[in-house]
């Protein structure tokens, strides 16, 4: 058994059941295919490499071959590979991801033409009508061409996804493989939230108290990071709303609030139909003093007001379906469930998430998900609660 096969599936079980053919084309970002390649079996795919003359000046067959336990395709014969893997044909690959590609090579797929492995692929694939992904990466003035630019929009009004490239040192370099992998994920996922609109609001309102102090809390944000995510991989449209430092992909739509005041103002005009709030948002801010205060003062008396309910605000527009979250310290599962039902029906919320304070860890969780008609008990990754939570709302 190859040693593939240890990590197939370890990450996910998304691409499950799924055949990529990854073509490779002659970049000098080529040597990125080893970490792709595995990547993506970690989410269970079985990935095909194809490999152009040019790439294997670049990368060695063998490693390709260890990669991805399948012996590259490097030239096309009378085993008609292009037509089994990519044409008319009953037993063909899932998907097409070419990455890197060069500027030489987008050209060519964009008139047609096919005389290398990769490229007969294309045209194979895009006679089919089979999913096709391109990640170009080439020097940056090759990217400038008026005409490369003109090709890659031409092949987007036909279908084909374009991912990145990173726009640096005067270069497109590839881009980072999570993206990679996760447009792979939404071309060919369960893409069961296709025609939605998914407002993730996360991370924590921070509260001024003067001009250089403020009141948070602890929340990292990455429970609704890893909702948001997830939504983008089952092809829903998504926007995130969160504080400045938590770092959210360039692919997604993204706002940056800071205090409950910013986010009251935002909720009065959001244009999702689904709206999820994972966001820990202080329930009373601070009356402000103008400049900053003394350090001087023996003590110091802070006054607060209650704080607008941001989810009361947003249930407002009685079309969407709204999931909120509710965090306690110190108290039973019960006392949990209770509350947590109790806040369901004072914001009017669709779904409410519970969870103690002490379940919650770096990169695990334990949660309740309440719906009005069932209790479903999870524990697990905050990525695996985060599939969890939009199977709810996919289930109202």
């Amino acid at each position: 058994m190859h040693p593939i096969n240890d990590i197939r599936g370890t990450k996910s079980r998304k691409l499950e059941g799924k055949r990529i053919v990854l073509g490779i084309t002659g970049s000098i970002a080529a040597v990125e295919c080893v970490k792709l390649a595995r990547e993506l079996a970690r989410h269970g795919a079985e990935v095909i490499p194809v490999m152009s003359l040019a790439s294997q000046k670049i990368i060695h067959p063998d490693a390709i071959h260890f990669a991805t336990g399948q012996p590259p395709v490097t030239e096309l014969d009378g085993a008609v590979k292009h037509v089994e893997l990519c044409g008319q044909s009953s037993g063909r690959a899932d998907l097409l991801l070419i990455a890197p590609s060069t500027a030489n090579t987008i050209s060519k797929i964009a008139y047609g033409i096919d005389d290398t492995t990769v490229t007969t692929m294309a045209t194979c694939a895009l006679g089919s009508g089979m999913p096709v992904i391109i990640v170009p990466a080439m020097h940056g003035s090759m990217y400038d061409h008026k005409l490369v630019m003109e090709n890659i929009k031409k092949l987007e009004k036909i279908g084909v996804k374009f991912v990145g490239p990173r726009l640096e040192e005067n270069k497109a370099k590839i881009a980072d493989i999570d993206e990679i992998v996760t447009a792979a994920i939404q071309a060919i996922g369960p893409s069961d939230f296709k025609k939605n609109k998914i407002l993730v609001i996360t991370g924590s309102s921070k509260e001024a108290i003067d001009d250089v102090r403020f009141i948070s809390n602890f929340s990292s944000g990455k429970t609704g990071l890893e909702i948001a995510l997830a939504a983008h991989e089952r092809g829903a449209d998504v926007e995130v709303w969160a504080p400045k430092e938590i770092k959210i992909p360039k692919y997604m739509k993204t706002r940056q609030f800071t205090s409950t005041k910013d986010l009251e103002k935002m909720a009065e005009k959001v244009k999702a139909n689904i709206v999820i709030v994972p966001a820990a948002i202080s329930d009373y801010s601070a009356k402000k003093t103008d400049g900053k205060i003394s350090s001087d003062k023996p003590d110091l008396r802070i006054t607060f007001e209650k704080a607008p309910k941001i989810l009361k605000i947003l249930r407002k527009n009685k079309k969407i379906k709204l999931v909120g979250f509710k965090l306690e310290s110190g108290v039973s599962q019960k006392v949990l469930e209770e509350r947590a039902g109790k806040r369901m029906k004072e914001v009017g919320a669709d779904i409410m998430v519970a969870n103690l304070l002490q379940d919650v860890k770096s990169d695990t969780t334990k949660a309740i998900i309440l719906t009005s008609k069932k209790r479903t008990k999870f524990e697990g990754t905050k990525k695996e609660l985060a599939d969890a939570i939009l199977d709810a709302v996919s289930g109202l």
